[in-house]
Order: C-alpha cells, then sequence, then structure tokens
C-alpha cells in the first residue's frame, strides 16, 4: 500500500509515569484512520430518529389520514347505491300496481287534480255562484224612493244567475235558493230637529203578487241629539231569504235626497247560499 509521504499524519506518544517522552508507537509507514463518533454509533444514532420499519411518525399519520378518507368516501357512495336501489324497487312496485288496475282507476290515479283539492265541476260551480254587489249612484235631478245604482262603478259586481235591471234598480235572481240579502244607506241631514226621521226598506216583487213583499225595514227616529245642526246617521240590513227564480230585489229610502255621494257609504247586493 502506497501512502502519500507528503500529507502530516499525527504522532502519538506513550507517556510514562515519569513523564518522559516516548517515541511515537506507530510505525511510519502505517496510516491512522481517525473516525469521530464511531461509524457504528452514527448508525444507531440513525436507527433511533426512525419509526416503525424506518417511516416518520408524521408520514404514517398522514397515510393513515389518507385510507380513512378513502374508506369514508367508498361508505358513504355504497350508501347512495342502496337507496337508489331502494327507490327503485318502490317505483318497479307502483308501477306493476298501475298495470292491474281498471282503465278508469288508472286515469284517476295518473290525474293530480283528482288527488288534491277541489274536483274541477266544483270549482266551476263556486265561480258560477250567483251573487251581486252594487254601489249607490249620484242623482242629481230625480230622486225616487226606490233607489238605483251602479252596477259597474267602484268594487261593483254581477256573477252568475243575477241581472241588474237599470229601468227599476232591482238586481233579478235566475235561480231559486237560498240567498243572503244585505243594503247599506248613509243620509246626511242638513237640518236636523228631533223629529226627523227616515226609513229604510228591501222588498221583492214576485210573479204571481200584485203587491211588493217586504224582506227587510228599518225605521229611525228622534236622530238629532242637536236640533238645527248637520247630522249623519246610517242604516244596515241583512238576512238569509229564500228567492225564487225570477224575483226582483229592491231597496227603498224615505229620504233619498238626503243620500252621502260616497260610493261606499251606499251599497246593496246578494249572494246565493
Amino acid at each position: 500500500m502506497s501512502v502519500d509521504q507528503s500529507y502530516p499524519f499525527p504522532q502519538v506518544f506513550l507517556v510514562d509515569g515519569g513523564g518522559g517522552p516516548q517515541h511515537s508507537a506507530q510505525p511510519p509507514n502505517l496510516v491512522p484512520c481517525w473516525s469521530y463518533p464511531p461509524p457504528q454509533e452514527r448508525v444507531r444514532s440513525r436507527g433511533k430518529s426512525r419509526g416503525c420499519m424506518g417511516v416518520s411518525p408524521a408520514l404514517s399519520l398522514i397515510v393513515l389520514m389518507l385510507f380513512l378518507l378513502v374508506f369514508a368516501a367508498l361508505g358513504f357512495e355504497a350508501y347512495q347505491i342502496m337507496n337508489m336501489q331502494e327507490e327503485l324497487r318502490e317505483l318497479k312496485k307502483v308501477h306493476s300496481a298501475t298495470e292491474f288496475t281498471t282503465p278508469q282507476t288508472k286515469i284517476e290515479f295518473d290525474s293530480p287534480q283528482k288527488q288534491i283539492g277541489d274536483k274541477p265541476e266544483l270549482i266551476e260551480e263556486k265561480n258560477n255562484r250567483p251573487a251581486a254587489h252594487v254601489t249607490g249612484r249620484i242623482e242629481t235631478l230625480v230622486f225616487p224612493k226606490t233607489l238605483r245604482w251602479d252596477p259597474h262603478a267602484a268594487r261593483s259586481f254581477l256573477t252568475g244567475a243575477v241581472a241588474y235591471r237599470f229601468e227599476d234598480g232591482s238586481l233579478q235572481v235566475n235561480e231559486t235558493g237560498l240567498y243572503h240579502i244585505y243594503s247599506r244607506v248613509e243620509l246626511i241631514f242638513q237640518h236636523c230637529s228631533p223629529t226627523s226621521s227616515f226609513i229604510h226598506s228591501v222588498f221583492v216583487r214576485r210573479a204571481g203578487h200584485r203587491s211588493p213583499l217586504t224582506l227587510m225595514e228599518a225605521h229611525r227616529a228622534g236622530l238629532c241629539s242637536q236640533p238645527r245642526h248637520a247630522w249623519t246617521t246610517e242604516s244596515y240590513l241583512g238576512s238569509a231569504l229564500k228567492l225564487q227564480k225570477f224575483d226582483r230585489v229592491f231597496v227603498n229610502a224615505s229620504h233619498p235626497d238626503y243620500l252621502s255621494h260616497a260610493y261606499y257609504g251606499n251599497f246593496f247586493g246578494l249572494y246565493k247560499i
């Protein structure tokens, strides 16, 4: 083995108890091999810093978490697939049940309006139920006791078998039945006195009867607590009454010239119960 003699090697001296110097115990041709710490100790220190099978604990924890996430995703997908299979089996049962029903039953099963809400014929009957509501008409020249009404102003309406007759101010019913009839009038007395009074009535004219039939009536007297002052009063009539086909219902007021000009203060109407 050749060695470069130009490289200085450290000399080792042995010292005895006398303290005298001794010659180097190393032969001049041998190359010393120094290592600190020893190689075996370095290998042992590296082994202590590793985990199981030479893998660090942090890396092991990350790999474990990834495995758990994968298994959780697989379990959720399996649960979703089971639910879809259950719904598919229910749909097959319903479909097989409808195949063995009669055509009429199948039509009722397939049509949602037959299952939820009112039947179409009932809805149509409600929309065509006889009803009417008319508001007061402002008179400027003639003030008849049998009041006239406006079937188009404000919230007025006519539906079903009811008609308004302009010539006499009546509501004519074209269907026999039980009706709720109502009327309200509002009067303004410019010169009120203790003897002031008025009459508000609802009557009907019926085929085969010469004279009208009074249905409701209100009589007000002694209206004014402070005479010689303007005074406002009102009267409301309402009741459920039996009407026959082609009956004409009217409203009378004893002082039509005192009626308020507010359309919401005077109205008249009926509807079938």
